[in-house]
């Protein structure tokens, strides 16, 4: 994957989750993505990364300390 296409689906990511977690600031939903996304800056297989971030993200959204956290999510979509 070239990092342009990585960014982009980072970039997915990012709205899929502000559309899921409507209660949590779209800010905050972008800066835990981009440091989680950071995690990954030195792993040599970079086809799943935007996976792993959106997995680890929505764990973080979820089972934060925020007060944003226990509000329910929206149920996904499909």
């Amino acid at each position: 994957m070239r990092g342009d296409d990585e960014m982009l689906q980072i970039e997915q990511v990012i709205a899929r989750l502000s559309t899921r977690y409507p209660t949590v600031p779209a800010g905050d939903i972008e800066t835990t993505v981009r440091i989680i996304h950071q995690r990954f800056v030195h792993g040599k297989v970079r086809d799943f990364v935007p996976l792993l971030v959106e997995k680890a993200a929505r764990r973080q959204i979820t089972e934060s300390d925020s007060p944003w956290a226990a509000r329910t999510a929206l149920p996904p979509a499909g």
